[in-house]
């Protein structure tokens, strides 16, 4: 990261000059100062605004960066940052990338999404935060994020295999498991599955889960009650015709979008979901409540994970010797409603 001085050398103008430029004060050229601003990002110039007033004392202030506020997951991880912070008198600044809203759902295929996460960053050093958490959008890799020196940094639903970033994301394949198992405990044995996208890594995890929870209670894994899906509602509809075609008695969904659909074909064709049908979503969405019968589903921890983010970088910035665990899960919970019916 360049200093002031190695900027106002590299434009061959003053120190003073560049401080003004960087301020929005003083009067010097329109191609001076574009010229400026070009070499100062360039050179990765990060303008330490607090410097006066902090310099001698960490600040107490959090950067949490998320990829778009719009997707179900964020806010509530978030609040759940936001409570631990304020346990521990801590504040935060927000940074909103609005990536899905900007790019939808393959947004980290966009050229301009290192770009913007990487000006995002800056803008953290810039308010001189004393470490970062990162939200992601989507559970998956993140490779970009660079160290930065003296300013720890967390991903919350997302993990790197960059071990001085701590992670926490929930258990995919033992969410799978369990809601498979809540299936087979009530006396089920063709249990159908409504894949999300297939190179998904929730669909892989999730799909480990679902045949664990076969094997262990030794049953088939029948190719024949396994549909591919895509998250949504239409896709649900689609694969529940299949799946009750094949005689399953009861079908786990990825989602409760897709799960919604389960409903929309039973009711089409007269089924009454929770009686001749048993059925399971995961997300824990507002939307379950709203069914008739109510949608038993996979509840994400997603409080949890922003509790748990939130303290591991307070301990990482109050306490040197803090040990780091680069992935860390927490556990998803059933929560049981009236879609699964007890098969005799």
């Amino acid at each position: 990261m360049a200093k002031i001085k190695e900027v106002a050398e590299a434009c061959g103008v003053s120190i003073a000059t560049v401080s003004n430029i960087l301020n929005g004060t003083g009067r010097v050229s329109e191609e001076t100062k574009n010229r400026i601003l070009k070499v100062a990002k360039e050179m990765n110039y990060v303008p330490n605004w607090m410097a006066k007033n902090l310099k001698q004392r960490r600040t107490k202030v959090i950067g949490i960066i998320t990829e778009d506020l719009t997707v179900f997951n964020c806010v509530d991880i978030i609040d759940g940052i936001n409570e631990l912070l304020e346990q521990k008198g801590y504040s935060f600044i927000l940074g909103n990338l609005r990536l899905y809203k900007k790019y939808n759902n393959e947004f980290y295929h966009h050229e301009a999404y290192f770009s913007q996460v990487q000006e995002e960053l800056r803008i953290m050093q810039s308010a001189q935060v004393a470490g970062i958490i990162y939200v992601c959008a989507h559970c998956r890799e993140i490779k970009f994020i660079p160290k930065m020196e003296n300013i720890p940094v967390v991903l919350a639903y997302g993990f790197s295999k960059e071990e001085s970033f701590p992670s926490f994301i929930y258990d995919d394949e033992q969410a799978a498991f369990d809601a498979t198992n809540e299936m087979i405990i009530n006396g089920h044995k063709k249990i159908g599955l409504i894949m999300g996208e297939k190179f998904s890594l929730h669909t892989i995890s999730r799909l480990k889960g679902y045949q664990r929870a076969l094997y262990e209670s030794g049953l088939l894994c029948n190719p024949g009650f396994i549909c591919d899906g895509d998250w949504s509602r239409e896709k649900g509809s689609e694969a529940a015709k299949l799946l009750i075609n094949e005689g399953v008695t009861a079908i786990f969904a990825m989602n409760d979008e897709m799960a919604a659909g389960v409903y929309d074909y039973a009711h089409e064709v007269g089924l009454e979901v929770g009686k001749d049908i048993a059925l399971i979503g995961f997300d824990n969405r507002e939307i379950c409540t709203a069914f008739m019968p109510t949608l038993s589903t996979m509840s994400i921890p997603l409080d949890e994970i922003g509790k748990n983010a939130a303290e591991t970088i307070i301990n990482i910035l109050e306490n040197e010797t803090f040990p780091i665990k680069q992935k860390n899960y927490v556990t998803c919970k059933i929560v049981r409603r009236k879609s699964i019916n007890q098969r005799s």
